[in-house]
């Protein structure tokens, strides 16, 4: 048995964890003296860099002038500027935000938020919530029954309500064994198969990502896929409800992912970087007719939270856009984005356990398997990725690995390093990889 000292119940029960004892800019410092390039802004969360003074002292300063009010009894100027500030970045007639504290909320929000609205317009019967294999929407118990990675559901599948998930745009393993643009986007057209195999007047919305994010390790899908799955939402009168919690907010060249397929969405869910990584801080954007109808309903939007819609959060927010705007980062990400998939391709594709290389902007996947040839993945007991993690790791570069892509099988890494990074830092990460690799399977 590890022992773990302290009374932390900590995130890890293997092995006691190094600690961090400063953060600064892209790199962290443990109690030791080592120093780690943040190639992942942990799980890829911090976009602006760490210990930036402009976010420490908005939050100071809200801190000072209004910590806390509750959201039934007041509204804040922090909180009224970030979501003008977001309206103003958002896909269009994405204009109402609902504040909350992580990803997983927002998410749980937006799944209660798309039944309210059907109540609303007169559709009590649709009651049926649609979500994806392989995607990642929190472990709470209503974001964790839309998720769709195994491992996380089988310990609590008895607690879970019922999701009908279909297969993900995921083409180095289609579900279907077929071949783009052949297959005609069969995936796509699981939705509309699965909306009448339900009963189409009994579902509520269709829940994405918009880029698969932590499970399958950055892919992006096929160009019109979602251009398919907005026509069969609508056509069913189904909510499209766009998941950019992780691949939100720049992290692929576009302040909002759904902007490089022309898509606009009911409502998006963002957190992670939203605030910096330095506030707990998540949020539903949603369309203006849709809070409309829940205006001129029966009595409000039934939900609620101690922290939501809170202002030095949100103080801490609104720092975080004003950043992007005048350091102009997602353009930043948007053009050293290509140059990091061009380094991981140079360097990697050709290696004989690199299966793919994909992404947009900065959010990469690389998928190892043991076999090239027939993508057999490293079976999940020789735990590859968790040893290929510990080695980039002594080589001072911190990463997020991904596992359960093939079945519960597969593993890839994930690079998603803050926007602040210059080319000679995309360097050491690759080559980091590159020398992980060698240490690993030689």
């Amino acid at each position: 048995m590890t022992k773990i000292p302290g009374n932390v119940f900590p995130r890890r029960l293997d092995k006691p964890l190094p600690v961090a004892s400063k953060a600064d800019g892209l790199w962290i410092v443990d109690s030791q003296g080592n120093r780690y390039l943040d190639a992942s802004g942990g799980p890829i969360l911090v976009n602006v860099g760490h210990g930036r003074e402009e976010i420490a002292r908005a939050i100071y300063d809200q801190v000072l002038q209004c910590d806390y009010v509750h959201g039934t009894m007041f509204t804040t100027p922090a909180v009224e500027n970030l979501a003008q500030a977001l309206a103003a970045h958002a896909p269009p007639g994405i204009d109402r935000f609902y504040f909350l504290s992580g990803g997983g909320e927002a998410v749980e929000t937006a799944i209660k938020l798309a039944r309210q609205i059907h109540l609303e317009n007169g559709r009590p019967q649709r009651v049926r919530l649609i979500s994806r294999w392989k995607s990642y929407h929190g472990l709470s118990l209503g974001a964790l029954a839309a998720t769709g990675r195994t491992t996380f559901r089988v310990p609590f599948a008895p607690m879970l309500s019922e999701v009908v998930h279909i297969p993900p745009p995921y083409c180095l393993r289609c579900s279907y064994g077929l071949i783009y643009p052949q297959c005609k986007l069969r995936c796509a057209l699981a939705l509309d198969e699965t909306i009448q195999n339900l009963g189409p007047d009994t579902v509520t919305a269709f829940l994405a990502e918009t880029v698969s994010g932590a499970t399958i390790a950055g892919v992006p899908a096929p160009p019109d896929y979602f251009t398919l799955i907005r026509e069969i939402c609508d056509n069913y009168h189904v909510l499209l409800i766009l998941d950019e919690v992780l691949c939100g907010f720049g992290r692929t060249g576009r302040w909002f992912a759904s902007e490089h397929y022309d898509v606009v969405p009911d409502m998006v869910t963002m957190g992670k970087g939203l605030g910096g990584g330095a506030a707990a801080l998540s949020a539903v954007g949603v369309q203006g007719r849709h809070f409309d109808a829940i205006c001129n309903g029966s009595g409000g939007f039934v939900h609620g939270g101690t922290f939501s819609h809170h202002s030095v959060a949100a103080a801490a927010g609104l720092a975080v856009v004003r950043i992007f705007e005048r350091e102009q980062l997602v353009e930043r990400v948007a053009r050293l984005g290509e140059i990091l998939g061009q380094k991981l391709s140079a360097r990697l594709e050709n290696h004989p356990h690199v299966a793919d290389i994909r992404g947009l902007g900065f959010l990469w996947g690389v998928e190892f398997v043991k076999d090239k040839g027939t993508l057999q993945p490293f079976p999940r007991s020789e735990k590859f990725i968790e040893r290929l993690w510990q080695n980039i790791f002594h080589l001072g570069v911190v990463l997020y690995r991904a596992t359960g892509l093939a079945g519960i099988d597969g593993d890839a890494l994930v690079i998603g390093p803050p926007y602040v990074v210059e080319e000679e830092h995309l360097d050491l990460m690759v080559e980091a990889i590159v020398k992980g690799l060698e240490r690993t399977v030689g």
